[in-house]
């Protein structure tokens, strides 16, 4: 979520077992109140994952709190929580521009188009390529603690995150993805990004648990993936391995899309939200 100019000041409420409110403690707040560690720092854009959040500065730092037992605040998990927003110390010189939270891993993309991976990995999210073992097997590194760079190969301008992959919008509007796209044990997962084919010329994606929506620039809505609560908008409740136009939405003007872990939004050139 990108913030107003300033002055800005960054609320949080809601449940926070793990540190995710970012105030000091492991509490929840049911009223909306002020992370006062971040009072200094001019931010800018603002992500809430399930168990932890981050913060995106105007200069390009990153701060990252909440639950870090899978590495996913971005730095060494020396404690279990992170309380209070932590500077992700491995991204230093790096400009970070937008950044997206999965269910157990991180993506960030920074102003020159390259992409980083922290966190879970075992199923290849973070684009980490196979270790081979001393039986001579291949196997994921489970987690990955500090932010890495992941689809070298890749001009990136957005990220998105899911439970288990990954998806990447390059500048030339292509759609890459790497990990495990559908519900653990449905597909294989992959660690290598592989490019969605159908999709030309788009200017935004998001992606919910294990579903995927694309925006092309003439406003076509494309979606693909597990569709059991018709997440998809397609009329049904079966799922898309491949990109499926939402005939339902071709009437209307879009310029913004969402997608949460089972179901998807739209921002009409109206101001009306769809959902």
């Amino acid at each position: 979520m990108a913030l107003p100019s300033r002055p800005v000041a960054v609320l949080a409420w809601g449940s926070g077992e793990d540190g995710q409110l970012g105030m000091g403690r492991c509490d929840e707040k049911d009223w909306a109140r002020c992370i006062g560690a971040l009072d200094a720092y001019a931010v800018s854009a603002v992500v809430a994952g399930s168990r932890n959040s981050l913060a995106i500065c105007d200069d390009g730092s990153l701060f990252t709190w909440g639950w870090n037992q899978r590495g996913t605040l971005g730095h060494p998990p020396e404690t279990k929580t992170e309380s209070s927003p932590a500077h992700v110390d491995a991204l230093i010189g790096v400009k970070i521009v937008q950044a997206a939270i999965g269910g157990w891993h991180c993506l960030a993309v920074d102003d020159k188009g390259r992409a980083y991976a922290w966190g879970g990995n075992e199923y290849g999210q973070c684009g980490e390529e196979p270790e081979r073992k001393e039986d001579g097997t291949r196997a994921l590194r489970r987690d990955i603690p500090i932010p890495q760079r992941c689809a070298l190969k890749l001009k990136v301008r957005q990220v998105a995150a899911g439970g288990t992959h990954s998806v990447v919008l390059t500048q030339e509007g292509h759609v890459w993805t790497w990990g495990q796209p559908w519900p653990p044990g449905d597909i294989k997962k992959i660690s290598t990004p592989v490019r969605v084919q159908g999709l030309e010329q788009v200017s935004m994606i998001a992606v919910g648990a294990f579903h995927n929506l694309a925006l092309s620039v003439d406003g076509i809505l494309w979606a693909w993936g597990n569709n059991e609560y018709g997440q998809l908008g397609i009329g049904d409740t079966q799922p898309r391995s491949q990109p499926i136009r939402v005939e339902g939405l071709s009437n209307l003007s879009l310029v913004d899309i969402a997608a949460g872990g089972w179901h998807s939004a739209a921002l009409t050139k109206e101001g009306e939200v769809l959902e």
